[in-house]
């Protein structure tokens, strides 16, 4: 169980300047990511993709803490995590850009300095995109055409099999294209963000 961590610094609550322009030094960084309560409200924002109450937050927090599902957690165990996340974590995070928290309403939701950390999450367990549901899907109507075509589905079958294969495969090379071309756009756009660390 992660105990309530208080040791962040006080330029958290300073990394805006007077323009607005909101940076990070890599020490904050490293000290928001440190902890791990923080990184997994960074994970169930990711996946929420929405605005989350505090809540269920903390119980999905405190499921994953404690190795079991939401409806198995006892009162302890729950309040445990909301009172941590409460008084320390979120507004930790708020101070630094990286959740926007309402605290009067327990409204959390990720912030445009969280950019700055997804590049150091578990992005095969936390994803950001799912890329391997496109090609998962592209999987299955290539197949399912191929399929129709050996079968002899009368429309598909007039076709030679090399042309379809020869769709499917460009079809795969576009989709790899664009995930290529996706991936180097957010490792500039992080880059560009990097490049404002002091």
């Amino acid at each position: 169980m992660s105990s309530i961590d208080t040791s962040l610094p006080d330029e958290i609550a300073s990394v805006a300047d007077a323009d607005g322009d909101e940076r990070l030094s890599k020490d904050v960084i490293f000290e928001l990511l440190k902890n791990r309560r923080r990184r997994e409200v960074l994970a169930y924002l990711l996946e929420a993709d929405e605005t989350v109450t505090l809540g269920e937050l903390a119980e999905q927090i405190a499921a994953w803490e404690n190795e079991t599902e939401v409806d198995a957690l006892s009162s302890d165990q729950r309040k445990r995590v909301y009172v941590a996340l409460y008084q320390t974590h979120l507004p930790k995070m708020d101070d630094a850009g990286i959740v926007e928290y309402d605290q009067d309403r327990g409204l959390i939701s990720l912030a445009d300095n969280a950019d700055l950390l997804m590049m150091y999450l578990d992005t095969d367990t936390h994803r950001q995109d799912r890329w391997d549901r496109w090609y998962a899907g592209l999987s299955v109507i290539g197949a399912a055409f191929l399929g129709a075509a050996v079968l002899g589905v009368p429309v598909l079958s007039s076709l030679p099999l090399t042309a379809l294969a020869g769709v499917v495969v460009g079809a795969f090379f576009c989709l790899s294209v664009a995930h290529v071309v996706r991936n180097r756009s957010r490792e500039r756009n992080v880059d560009g963000k990097l490049s404002r660390i002091e």
